[in-house]
């Protein structure tokens, strides 16, 4: 092949549909073709170190390399240089591929010729083509002017495939970003912080004291709090708001996957690694990450998290090239972290480190007074997805609400709401008001004690002059069918045997009294 053919070939190489790899090796074969080299190498430039992309001739172990300038004179020379470089066979410069030829068979071969092009796109240096022999002249009577145009056209390469890669890792960052923004959209778009307890205005006061900062927070309370939407209220009132929040289940994460999701990997760094993985700390750069259930998070991992805290450095596993972090981090747990130290579960320094700021989010027993704008919260999202009327609790089952202990926190009380609202619905038309009554919450709520005997009493203390006859006995006859189902565990038969009636008149008059 003349010069003019290895130059057309590899200029067509560019805008063919083939993988970087594969127009990597057409550009080292058509130029083997014109250099009789025993070994040549496409170089990219990083943090000032030469790193291998594709060789032909050199060993295997030469490609996981890394050639910093300052201790190759050669490689620096070439990267100084305007144009390309052809060094005199005599020259005492050492060679950096010295030993590395793939034909060496255990053998120290020393490059006795050798040259390379600078690829440069305008100003900028993005590596360099080399290509050396063990014979002294084998480049003897290279035309310069050639080798300029490989290296422009590799440069070209070079660049063009950068930028592909730089497009694929951007859409490869919004997918994995748009993926774990779809992990409970609806609680996410749907909910917010509600309550107007003393404990709940001085969290919104420290949400908005520290979201103004980039301190780590730690968040500790009960399972079902709410967690979860103190870190994205903190994430939405901070600067980082427009970029994405992230979110990790340590209690989930595998220890043998963990470091993986969390910093990365690299291709074929262990078994099933298929290709390169960026993990939750590149993806959420600029962003917040959020650590859920940090006290799950294994021992193997915890020192490798605490060096990107102090450092803001991550490395994936498999590879050794330092990655920036600029990642804003919100931890929350329901574990008591101090006593997890104490036991030697978690690490004292990562504790202090996460710990910087603590945000503790109260259980609902703490904060009853909240729990009748929860209920009518819960219960106007549960009107809109079943598309109901309007839904309202009866006094006697609001009651009931404020003085059950709520072991599940808010979590366990949108549940049974959810829950409750669907079986209060059935047989009402649609439209129609729905009302949640005590016996419609379950038989946890048996031994909460009710209002004293109804309703009636009140009624009778309100309106001494004037008694409703009528309504009164009805309230009584509500308020004992309630009893009598919430301490028969919802059994219409053993309800109505406990009042010594048929279960059809019990059933009739449930139904008159809008029980049913």
């Amino acid at each position: 092949m003349n010069p003019l053919d290895a130059i057309v070939s590899i200029a067509s190489d560019l805008t063919a549909a083939l993988s970087s790899e594969e127009r990597y090796r057409r550009l080292l074969g058509a130029l083997r073709r014109v250099i009789p080299y025993d070994a040549a190498a496409l170089l990219r430039l990083e943090d000032g170190d030469l790193v291998p992309i594709v060789s032909k001739g050199l060993s295997a172990d030469a490609m996981g390399r890394r050639f910093p300038l300052k201790e190759h004179p050669r490689l620096e020379i070439i990267c100084r240089s305007d144009g390309p470089v052809i060094f005199p066979s005599d020259s005492g410069l050492p060679d950096p591929y010295d030993g590395l030829l793939a034909d060496d068979h255990g053998e120290f071969t020393r490059i006795h010729a050798c040259l390379g092009c600078p690829l440069r796109v305008g100003d900028t240096l993005l590596g360099a083509l080399t290509a050396d022999a063990a014979q002294s002249h084998a480049f003897a009577g290279i035309d310069a002017n050639f080798l300029a145009a490989v290296g422009a056209l590799a440069a070209a390469e070079l660049r063009t495939t950068h930028l592909i890669e730089a497009l694929e890792h951007s859409a490869e960052r919004q997918g994995l970003i748009a993926r774990d923004l779809m992990r409970d959209v609806e609680l996410r778009q749907g909910s917010d912080m509600i309550g107007t307890t003393q404990v709940m205005q001085r969290l919104q006061q420290d949400i908005e004291l520290v979201a103004r900062s980039d301190f780590t927070v730690l968040i500790t309370g009960e399972t079902g709090v709410g967690k979860e939407l103190v870190a994205r209220a903190v994430h939405n009132a901070s600067g980082r708001r427009a970029e994405p929040m992230l979110y990790v289940n340590c209690a989930a994460l595998p220890e043998t996957l963990a470091d993986s999701e969390l910093f990365g990997h690299m291709r074929g760094a262990f078994t099933g690694a298929s290709s390169d993985r960026a993990g939750k700390f590149e993806v959420a750069s600029s962003g917040t990450l959020f650590l859920d259930e940090i006290g799950e998070l294994p021992l193997s991992v915890q020192p490798k998290l605490l060096r990107a805290i102090q450092q803001g450095e991550i490395q994936r596993v498999g590879s050794d090239k330092l990655i920036k972090a600029d990642v804003r981090l919100i931890a929350a747990t329901n574990r008591d972290l101090d006593q997890e130290v104490k036991a030697k579960r978690f690490r004292a320094d990562l504790f202090h480190r996460l710990n910087v700021y603590p945000l503790r989010v109260a259980p609902l027993r703490e904060r009853v007074d909240d729990v009748p704008l929860l209920a009518g919260y819960f219960c106007d999202v549960m009107r809109r997805r079943l598309g109901l009327g309007p839904v309202r609790i009866d006094p006697d089952a609001a009651a009931a609400l404020k003085q059950y202990p709520w072991p599940g926190n808010v979590r366990e009380l949108e549940n049974m709401l959810s829950r409750v609202t669907l079986k209060a619905a059935a047989g009402v038309m649609r439209g129609d008001p729905v009302m949640i009554r005590r016996l419609h919450l379950g038989p946890d709520f048996a031994s909460v004690s009710p209002p004293s005997h109804g309703i009636v009493a009140t009624k009778v203390a309100a309106c001494s002059a004037h008694i409703d006859l009528k309504e009164a006995t009805q309230e009584f006859q509500r308020s004992l069918i309630e009893r009598a189902l919430a301490d028969s565990d919802g059994n219409w038969s053993a309800a109505a045997r406990s009042l010594c009636m048929h279960r059809s008149n019990f059933h009739h008059l449930a139904v008159r009294l809008g029980l049913k």
